[in-house]
């Protein structure tokens, strides 16, 4: 019996994967968007070549796929990576957890917004950004000043978008869950969570890109491991296609993780599944 659920959920395991994929990739090998990334590779590769853009500036596709293996070999690309996305996961992790709860009770009750939307709207027009010099004095030069610069970024996407989804609950929904004897817990898991569940999906990809540019800016700061600290000595000693090589995995990163998003919103949004996605 054992063996069976094992062997169900491994089938299971690669039926998701395979259908994920499937989901995330079929654009990119679709007949429109091939008409279009081929023809712009092959410049890539052939107007540095020939002179018509200058090498120095704009490297050659196999240039910069050359600089990729060396850095993968000589440079332990795999272990800044490691390290960017392991700080990048604490700060996501924080936020959501952090996020998602006060936001769903920020719209859900009318004291609870007294009380703390002031406070969140004081502090959230503030730039990220802005809170580096602060952070250094107070976490100084490493992965937790890199982790709450990230937080930063994440938390206010997260909180604001849950807080507007929450609270823009059509009340006709509420009201028939209230005609059936739902409590205001139920209502919460039932009934509020999911009609704001696409708001806070779509918050978390803004969070994703947020977190990214507040990877970047933090790593850069300090540090000797991460994608960002990689990118800021590329700039530094002008190493172009370095600096490609780097913003090619952060845009692989942030691709991947918000097609992950997606398809956790396809399978989970059922009313969603026969759309246009």
């Amino acid at each position: 019996m054992a063996n069976t659920y094992e062997t169900r959920g491994i089938r299971r395991f690669f039926y998701e994967l395979g259908g994920f994929f499937k989901n995330s990739l079929s654009n990119f090998f679709s007949l429109e968007f091939l008409t279009v990334l081929i023809p712009l590779l092959l410049l890539w590769e052939f107007l540095p070549r020939w002179g018509i853009l200058p090498k120095s500036l704009i490297p050659s596709l196999s240039t910069v796929a050359a600089k990729f293996w060396d850095m993968l070999l000589r440079r332990q690309l795999v272990l800044h990576i490691a390290y960017s996305l392991g700080r990048f996961f604490a700060a996501f992790g924080i936020a959501v957890i952090l996020a998602v709860p006060i936001g769903l009770l920020m719209g859900w009750n009318l004291k609870i917004r007294a009380y703390v939307l002031p406070l969140w709207q004081l502090l959230s027009p503030i730039p990220p950004p802005a809170w580096v010099p602060m952070t250094i004095i107070f976490f100084g030069i490493g992965s937790k000043m890199h982790i709450f610069l990230m937080f930063l970024g994440i938390f206010y996407p997260v909180l604001f978008n849950t807080y507007q989804g929450i609270k823009d609950t059509d009340p006709r929904y509420l009201a028939s869950a209230r005609v059936f004897g739902a409590s205001e817990f139920t209502l919460l898991r039932k009934v509020y969570f999911w009609h704001a569940f696409g708001s806070i999906i779509m918050s978390l990809k803004t969070g994703i890109a947020m977190g990214l540019v507040m990877l970047i800016i933090g790593e850069s700061y300090g540090g000797r491991m991460g994608i960002g600290f990689l990118l800021g000595q590329a700039k530094d000693y002008f190493v172009v296609p370095e600096m490609m090589v780097c913003m090619a995995i952060l845009g692989w990163i942030g691709w991947f993780l918000i097609e992950v998003l997606k398809y956790v919103e396809l399978k989970l949004a059922v009313w969603k599944v026969a759309k246009n996605y």
